[in-house]
C-alpha cells in the first residue's frame, strides 16, 4: 500500500480520534455517524461526564486496488478514558471501517458490519469448555466476569455469528448460573446443544426478548419500568427503529454515579459503554427499551 494513502489512512484516524474526544466534526463522518457523535456528547453533559483522554488503535486487514480506486478495510480499537465526579472509568468499543480512496484523496469512511467466518469456513468445530458453578440461584459475578473476559473475543466452545449480541450475552447468563430448558424444540425455551443446535432465544434478540417476558421457570426477566432499577447481571433489550422488531441486546456489568446502567455487547464489541446507545448509528428517535431483572 502506498505510503502516501496510509498517511492520509492515519490522519483520519486522528480526525475520528477528536471527535471521540470531545464529539467535534469530522470530515470523515457520514451523517449517521456525525450525528451520533453529537447525541454522545450532549449525553455526557447531562450525565456530568467528560472524556480525559481518548486514543485510537488498529489494524489495516485487507486492501484491494482497481485502477486509480483503493478500498482499505480495518479495525479500529477506540478508548475513552472517562471522569464523572470522583469515578472514572474506561469506555472500550471495536468497528471494523471502509475507506474508499480514488488516486490519492479519501472519498469516504464508514463503519461496516463485522463479518465472522462461521465455524464451517474456518474448518473448526466448537472446542473448550465454559466454566459455571451449578447452583439453584443466579451468580451476577460470575455472568460479569464472563462478560468482561469475553466482551472483544470469541469463546471457542460456542458458535459465533456475524450479529452476536444475544449470542454473547446467553452466554453471560451459562456462565452465571442460569439454567436451560429442555431441548425439545427450536421455537421454545433457552438452550444451546451445538453449533448447529439451539433455541431461537439463545441467539435470536426478538425471541430472546419475548422468552424473558413469558418464561415461568429456569432462566426469567422480571421486567422493570426503568434501568435505574437494574443492576450488574441484568439485561436491556433494544428495538432501534420503534417498529416492535427487537434487534439488539446487552448485560449491564456496572453502574455509573447516577445509578446508570453501563454494558457489555457484541456485534459492536463494547465495554463500559452507557445504556441508551445514543452514540450508536442504529439509533433513532423511536428506539423502544426492555429493562429485565434476571432471575432463576
Amino acid at each position: 500500500m502506498k505510503k502516501k494513502l496510509v498517511k492520509l489512512l492515519h490522519d483520519n484516524v486522528k480526525q475520528l480520534n477528536q471527535a471521540f474526544l470531545n464529539g467535534h466534526q469530522a470530515s470523515c463522518l457520514d451523517e449517521k455517524e456525525q450525528a451520533a457523535f453529537e447525541k454522545d456528547a450532549l449525553e455526557m453533559s447531562e450525565r456530568g461526564a467528560k472524556v480525559v483522554s481518548a486514543k485510537i488503535s488498529g489494524d489495516i486487514m485487507n486492501v484491494m486496488a482497481y485502477e486509480q480506486q483503493t478500498q482499505v478495510e480495518y479495525i479500529t480499537v477506540i478508548d475513552r478514558l472517562l471522569k464523572q465526579g470522583t469515578m472514572m472509568f474506561m469506555e472500550e468499543r471495536t468497528m471494523r471501517r471502509r475507506a474508499r480512496f480514488e488516486g490519492s484523496k479519501l472519498v469516504s469512511d464508514e463503519a461496516v458490519p463485522v463479518h465472522p467466518l462461521s465455524l464451517q469456513e474456518r474448518g473448526e468445530k466448537c472446542s473448550g469448555q465454559i466454566y459455571r458453578e451449578d447452583s439453584s440461584t443466579y451468580n451476577r459475578r460470575n455472568a460479569v466476569r464472563y462478560a468482561e473476559q469475553w466482551w472483544n473475543d470469541y469463546n471457542p466452545a460456542f458458535v459465533r455469528f456475524e450479529d452476536n449480541c444475544t449470542n454473547f450475552v446467553s452466554q453471560c447468563l451459562y456462565a452465571g448460573g442460569a439454567s436451560m430448558t429442555s431441548k425439545a424444540s427450536k421455537q421454545r425455551g433457552w438452550w444451546y446443544a451445538n453449533e448447529q443446535t439451539m433455541s431461537l432465544s439463545w441467539s435470536v434478540a426478538h425471541s430472546f426478548r419475548w422468552y424473558l417476558s413469558g418464561a415461568t421457570s429456569h432462566l426469567r426477566g422480571e421486567e422493570k419500568k426503568s434501568a435505574h432499577e437494574l443492576i450488574p447481571g441484568d439485561v436491556i433489550c433494544y428495538d432501534f427503529n420503534g417498529n416492535g422488531t427487537w434487534n439488539h441486546c446487552a448485560i449491564v456489568v456496572a453502574k455509573d454515579i447516577n445509578n446508570e446502567p453501563l454494558v457489555n455487547a457484541q456485534t459492536v464489541n463494547s465495554r463500559y459503554r452507557f445504556w441508551t446507545y445514543q452514540n450508536s448509528p442504529a439509533y433513532t428517535d423511536q428506539i423502544q427499551y426492555k429493562f429485565f431483572h434476571i432471575s432463576t
